[in-house]
């Protein structure tokens, strides 16, 4: 029996890939270059499966395929915002996603973030390479403590609860949650957690906000100048979650005007692309969305992706189905 079409849409760990092309007539992209929407339509068409990962927008038009010899998407990652669900559903296609397995390593993204931002690390690094630091005193680049002081949690799943865990029982921080649906109590309880109802009565109590939420449509510009301006003026805010969530513009300026303390992204809107008005605030650290960007992590998901694969092929139900 012929192996199923597999493709890969960018580089993967060695160790995956060498696992996918022993298992499925896999293609690679080895140029790791994103593939374009009229390639994603052709892939359709090509393979029994493809494997996309964040950085590929699967659009309504990649599903514009009158039979589509695909019948999974394999998602590599957690969010599947950027494939266009309506349209693998006209298909009767399977989406399956790889969480659980990049948790914890983006979790530590998130509060590296809030630790920098909170202790002015990345003004302090662009000083010492410019050359410009003339030596310690008392006044300088004077931070804000992040021990005992309180964060907000927006979206308590999985990488939520991992960043809860960090910084209640690492740093002693009080935590305030809000999400989409109630939180069990005993959840609640094992980082003393208290849940609140909406963003506008979490956002005044926070010293921190910390991004965890799906993105998507629904939670487009989820965080707007309205929202910002709950924002203690001292409070920071963190997203390691999707770049769409938050309205880069307004952020922007909560940053030159300094109506918020400052804040720290490892996602963009429209990424790689950064919006130049966000590359002039010194109060924001940036990272090139590192979240998952571990040895152990990246291997993981790209094992769940097989695992998904398998199960599909030998005609069990995935693990990891979103659709």
């Amino acid at each position: 029996m012929a192996k199923p079409k597999v493709l890969v849409t960018r580089r993967w760990p060695a160790a995956v890939e060498a696992q996918l092309s022993e298992t499925f007539d896999a293609v690679l992209n080895t140029g790791d270059k994103p593939l374009s929407e009229a390639e994603l339509r052709d892939a359709m068409k090509s393979y029994d499966a493809v494997l996309p990962t964040v950085t590929d927008t699967v659009s309504a038009k990649a599903f514009d395929v009158a039979n589509p010899q695909a019948r999974i998407l394999a998602n590599y990652g957690v969010g599947y915002s950027h494939i266009d669900m309506h349209g693998a559903a006209g298909h009767g296609m399977t989406v399956t996603n790889t969480p659980d397995v990049l948790s914890e390593c983006t979790a530590d993204i998130a509060m590296t973030l809030l630790l920098m931002v909170a202790r002015r690390a990345g003004e302090g690094e662009r000083e010492l390479r410019a050359g410009e630091w003339t030596g310690w005193r008392p006044t300088h680049l004077v931070g804000t403590k992040v021990s005992g002081k309180t964060l907000g949690i927006v979206g308590f799943g999985r990488i939520g609860q991992e960043m809860a865990r960090r910084a209640h029982h690492g740093f002693g921080m009080k935590i305030v949650v809000q999400n989409r649906s109630r939180v069990s109590p005993d959840i609640l309880a094992r980082y003393n957690a208290t849940q609140v109802g909406n963003l506008e009565e979490l956002m005044p109590q926070c010293d921190f906000v910390s991004l965890h939420c799906p993105g998507g449509a629904a939670n487009r510009h989820l965080i707007n100048t309205r929202m910002l301006n709950l924002m203690k003026p001292d409070a920071f805010l963190i997203n390691t979650a999707r770049g769409e969530v938050i309205d880069e513009l307004a952020l922007s300026r909560a940053l030159w005007f300094e109506t918020i303390g400052g804040a720290a992204l490892d996602v963009f809107d429209g990424e790689p692309r950064i919006n130049p008005d966000l590359l002039d605030c010194d109060n924001l650290v940036m990272l090139p969305h590192l979240g998952s960007a571990t040895r152990e992590a990246r291997e993981a998901m790209g094992f769940r992706v097989l695992d998904n694969l398998n199960d599909f092929f030998a005609g069990r139900e995935p693990r990891d189905r979103v659709m």
